[in-house]
């Protein structure tokens, strides 16, 4: 049966290409995605998930929960080249493209979407985010039982072993609200961490980006044609790497292929006060403590693993 599941994402790229694998995995039901605002604001969030969906054309259309939120402002913006990630995503998140939509009347905020469809469907929604936490926060303060009703969380997020990106010490999405961060992660409910150290070790090469245009069928085109090449080139020119980290692909083979996966049960917190630590995912590593673990962190990657699933998808495109 196939795996019932929420993306809350701010589109982004690493999200876009994720989004749309998501719609062909036979083995997921993706009944919604939410917006929040992130890479981008709540507004673009939600018109680039509407044409990201509209694009790919899914048999299956999900729910999509709207933002009205600004994007998030940042305050140590001077601290690291990746602090504003539109230098790697583009004006609107989306590259240089504009992708057609039609606009959404009947308009859902995205916190509301995840609580009526988690009531709708108890214990069976796993929900996975790529962005800030926002929403799960709201979800949580409109009503607290939702918990109680997930199947688990997925989180893309935090850096347990590594620097951040944000700032030195912190990653962007933990860093955008950390606040959120904060609560969810010490919510009681199954949570999966797939932290930066580990996401960033699945990357599109320029020769694998080459392989998969090739496989690539009309439901993808606007990914290979549009979307890719500027992240593949902005990261190229902007941070010196020759390759795309799939963070978000990465945390999303995790939910039906764990087989690639190792992971470990951890205390983990977010710091919400430090000037120059806001943001930063403590992991509390001493021996003999009491404290029971909040969350599992996936430690590492078979990346062939996730490269050959990614193939798999496109295949199917």
């Amino acid at each position: 049966m196939a795996r019932k599941l929420i993306i809350d994402a701010d589109p982004g790229i690493g999200d876009a290409f994720a989004i749309a694998l998501a719609t062909l995995d036979p083995d997921i039901d993706l009944i919604a995605i939410t917006a929040t605002a992130g890479c981008v604001s709540g507004q673009i969030a939600t018109r680039n998930i509407l044409a990201i969906s509209e694009s790919v054309d899914p048999i299956k259309w999900p729910r999509l929960g709207c933002s009205t939120a600004d994007r998030p402002s940042f305050p140590n913006a001077e601290e690291c080249h990746f602090s504003d990630p539109l230098r790697l995503n583009g004006p609107n998140g989306v590259g240089r493209v504009e992708l057609p939509f039609s606009k959404l009347h009947n308009q859902h905020e995205s916190a509301k979407v995840i609580v009526d469809l988690v009531k709708q469907h108890p214990h069976e929604i796993t929900v996975l985010t790529l962005g800030p936490l926002t929403n799960l926060e709201l979800a949580i303060e409109l009503a607290p039982e939702v918990l109680e009703l997930m199947q688990g969380i997925v989180i893309q997020g935090g850096a347990i072993s590594l620097g951040g990106d944000a700032t030195p010490a912190s990653e962007f999405n933990f860093y955008a609200n950390a606040d959120a961060a904060w609560r969810v992660l010490r919510a009681p409910t199954a949570k999966t961490l797939v932290p930066l150290e580990t996401a960033n070790q699945v990357v599109l090469t320029f020769d694998g980006f080459n392989r998969l245009k090739q496989l690539k069928g009309n439901r993808l085109h606007f990914v290979f044609e549009d979307l890719l090449p500027f992240a593949l080139r902005a990261h190229h020119e902007q941070l010196g790497l020759e390759g795309l980290p799939l963070r978000e692909v990465a945390a999303l083979a995790t939910i039906t292929q764990d087989r690639f996966f190792e992971s470990r049960p951890m205390v983990v917190e977010v710091e919400t006060d430090g000037l120059e630590t806001r943001g930063a995912s403590v992991a509390d590593l001493r021996r003999g403590i009491s404290r029971q673990p909040n969350v599992e962190v996936v430690q590492s990657v078979e990346v062939q693993g996730v490269l050959d699933y990614i193939t798999q998808l496109v295949k199917l495109s």
